[in-house]
């Protein structure tokens, strides 16, 4: 990130002397109005907050005054970007988003677009470490995550987005197998498969594939679908034998005189075909 920050050596006693131009004449307790401080100075009073307050709230005011007395200068742009990055550290992220779109809005081709935007994706995903979260937060990380990962594929911050729209992925996953098991443990068996299958179908690619087979199978055999819970063991043997859930999934299908192998003409024969044999048509 092309972020400026004061000259090292400098940056401490600028900061300091800047804080106490802050102030009005000696025995005075008024403050002096933004208006008296160059673009520069505000900055390095913002930095200051930034890198030396607990909250960020006010960094963030000081890079939005950088912005409002001085809106056409290169520090209004410097602190723009960092307004959504103080906004951000405050757990703002509403204003933190809505600082870095204005940003890409104002700068699309400057090198800190690319920032701006993963800094967007992340005011969504910060949102989303815990299962029971609304998943439109996830869905909304996704789409900005992906951005991030075409639009600036070369950038510094292309490698992370992967990572984290590979987790955001996997949570979506969590919280359709999270309910599917809900469900299940109820005796709603239609309407837990309904949810396994969006796991195999949708996110096969993510660690909750080999659970949602099992669970396929325990819920075909509570039905009494034979074909459909043997065609899920063989899937389930193809991909992921060296796994606990083959293994329990094999007992359970052997334990009804069953075998893992491909029958019927339900979905998962559909799968079946695609995923071990290669016929997608």
């Amino acid at each position: 990130m092309a972020i400026f920050s004061a000259r090292a050596g400098l940056a401490g006693a600028v900061s300091a002397l800047v804080i106490l131009s802050a102030c009005g004449p000696i025995g005075s307790n008024r403050p002096k109005p933004m208006e008296d401080f160059s673009a520069e100075q505000i900055y390095v009073m913002a930095e200051y907050e930034l890198e030396n307050s607990r909250k960020a709230e006010e960094a963030a005011r000081l890079f939005g005054e950088v912005e409002r007395l001085y809106p056409y200068s290169e520090w209004a742009r410097r602190a723009l970007i960092m307004q959504a990055y103080a906004y951000h550290k405050d757990r703002n992220y509403e204003q933190s988003r809505a600082t870095a779109q204005r940003f890409i809005d104002f700068y699309p081709a400057d090198e800190d677009a690319a920032y701006a935007q993963y800094l967007l994706a992340l005011s969504y995903y910060d949102q989303i470490d815990l299962v029971g979260r609304d998943q439109g937060l996830t869905f909304q990380a996704l789409q900005a995550l992906r951005t991030v990962i075409e639009r600036y594929p070369d950038s510094e911050y292309a490698k992370s987005a992967v990572l984290k729209f590979d987790l955001a992925f996997d949570h979506l996953a969590a919280k359709e197998m999270e309910i599917g098991r809900y469900y299940l443990k109820r005796g709603h068996f239609t309407a837990a498969i309904n949810r396994f299958r969006v796991v195999v179908e949708d996110f096969q690619t993510t660690t909750h594939t080999a659970e949602a087979l099992f669970r396929l199978i325990e819920a075909y055999l509570s039905l009494g679908l034979d074909d459909e819970a043997q065609t899920a063991g063989a899937i389930l043997g193809h991909n992921f034998r060296a796994t606990e859930w083959y293994e329990d999934g094999y007992n359970l299908l052997t334990g009804k005189g069953l075998a893992p192998e491909a029958k019927g003409t339900s979905w998962l024969r559909t799968i079946h075909r695609q995923m071990i044999r290669g016929e997608w048509l």
